[in-house]
């Protein structure tokens, strides 16, 4: 699922040369789904006319659509303006005029965060790599693919830190190491290159890498650092390149196991993998830790994304101790 799709040598269908522009700007891969998603729907709204001869009186109509019709959010409206923008300002090189559409009005919603025993209870409830999977996300703010594509290289144990590749927006940041990890880590990390020496010794042994590290290191894919730390329990056939290789665990079977682990706490918030790195940045706010060190070390690119989570430590009564408790 994030391994990029081919695309012909000399494409000459528009959405391929679209999906050549991005990979030769070097853009993510989750980025390049998710704009093509919007440019596709864009143009069935309009019916298939080409973007060419389309404009923004076309983008104005299609965001409007979005929230009269198909009712969004801010946050997916804004996605969709991105990618929009992008195709005209930076593919077509025909920047759009100052639109005017009708702009979703469905707030913002808080995040759902774990209370630490509602976050220690689900993690009780998980065991093996989907335990420490789950620990990584609360413990160090991961996203759950940042924590199941993290490689044996960028595990930094001399300076406890982890090294996060090509996280959302095609970012690297380094997050924390938590000492209760290392240990953990350090038998995750054995088991995974155990695993890869076997699998050399049976001719494979090769991890996927990206096609420019893949061309310039030709020997990479078999080195021990290029090796996931959570490597799938089998091998299995690359479709795009036809090789049997090991690939890193899957986030539907890790959210599978997460969505059991919640049930089985008897809690009842709409959670998921997303909330455990909601609640580490709760937690560090809780402590006191300056929104600025929070916003790096979650990878924002902007610090109102990371403010919401200080409405979410205020919730509650804004930590008023309310008179019945006094007299009661």
């Amino acid at each position: 699922m994030d391994i990029p799709a081919p695309i012909p040598v000399q494409p000459t269908r528009f959405l391929d040369k679209v999906r050549a522009y991005m990979r030769l700007r070097g853009m993510a891969y989750k980025t390049e789904k998710t704009y093509l998603f919007w440019i596709k729907r864009f143009i069935r709204f309009h019916e298939l006319q080409h973007p060419e001869i389309m404009g923004s009186t076309e983008v104005e109509a299609f965001l409007s659509h979005l929230v009269l019709h198909a009712n969004v959010s801010v946050s997916t409206q804004r996605v969709a303006l991105n990618a929009l923008v992008f195709l005209y300002r930076e593919f077509l090189g025909q920047p759009l005029d100052d639109l005017n559409f009708e702009r979703s009005g469905k707030p913002v919603k808080l995040p759902t965060v774990f209370s630490s025993e509602e976050a220690r209870s689900v993690i009780h409830n998980l065991s093996g790599d989907y335990k420490l999977v789950a620990m990584l996300l609360y413990g160090s703010g991961l996203r759950i693919n940042e924590a199941l594509r993290l490689r044996v290289k960028d595990v930094d144990f001399d300076m406890q830190q982890l090294i996060v590749r090509s996280g959302k927006g095609a970012k690297d940041r380094i997050t924390l190491l938590p000492n209760r990890l290392v240990e953990p880590l350090k038998h995750q990390i054995d088991s995974a290159l155990h695993l890869h020496q076997a699998d050399l010794l049976k001719g494979s042994g090769s991890v996927y890498l990206p096609t420019g590290l893949a061309r310039k290191y030709p020997n990479a894919s078999q080195e021990p650092g290029w090796q996931y730390v959570f490597p799938a329990q089998g091998l299995s056939r690359d479709p795009r390149s036809g090789i049997h290789r090991r690939h890193h665990l899957l986030d539907r079977t890790v959210q599978k196991h997460f969505r059991r682990a919640i049930q089985a706490a008897g809690i009842r918030k709409l959670a998921g993998s997303h909330t455990f790195r909601h609640s580490f940045a709760t937690r560090l706010l809780e402590t006191g830790y300056d929104i600025r060190t929070i916003q790096k070390l979650l990878g924002h690119s902007d610090i109102r994304t990371t403010e919401i989570y200080t409405h979410v430590v205020q919730k509650g009564g804004f930590g008023v101790r309310s008179p019945i408790d006094e007299t009661f």
